[in-house]
């Protein structure tokens, strides 16, 4: 009887893994681990970052050193585990800079806090507020004087999803 080796039709279909393509098993260090899967994750996109800050008023002279390559993932996203995206809808953070069909990042493992834009879900519905803790009162407050401030009372089914940390948007 033969035993090991390799079986006709055993194992995933060729090409079918997560990469889509053949895969190799390398042996790394373990210190080196983290690192090699941050890379893998971040499919290494580092573009540049120049040196100097751009003139929002009159012109400057462009400079040409490149301080260091920058990853936007590293940038905008402190707890990957922790962080999703949304598309928002609607226009009542217009003032805070959230703009209809803008992107959203939101941390989970951040704490919310007074005045913080947090995620939060009342009675099943989710909306994007300012949350204000006063006086044993929250509320959950537009950035537009169209909309009026959310009261949560004890008897709302009140979750908050995370806290907002940055925001994407065309222009």
């Amino acid at each position: 009887m033969v035993r090991g080796g390799q079986r006709p039709k055993a194992g995933r279909p060729k090409r079918s893994g997560k990469y889509g393509e053949a895969t190799k098993a390398i042996r790394i260090p373990i210190s080196a681990v983290e690192k090699v899967l941050e890379c893998i994750c971040n499919k290494f996109y580092r573009l540049p970052l120049y040196q100097h800050a751009i003139s929002a008023g009159f012109p400057s002279p462009a400079e040409d050193d490149v301080e260091e390559r920058l990853d936007l993932n590293e940038l905008l996203i402190k707890h990957p585990s922790a962080t999703f995206f949304l598309k928002v809808s609607g226009s009542s953070m217009i003032r805070a800079g959230i703009h209809d069909n803008d992107i959203l990042i939101v941390d989970r493992s951040l704490e919310p806090a007074h005045g913080k834009i947090v995620i939060a879900s009342v009675n099943g519905e989710l909306t994007v507020k300012r949350l204000s803790c006063k006086d044993k009162k929250i509320e959950l407050v537009a950035e537009n004087d169209a909309y009026l401030p959310i009261e949560i009372s004890e008897e709302a089914d009140f979750r908050i999803w995370g806290v907002v940390t940055n925001v994407i948007h065309s222009v």
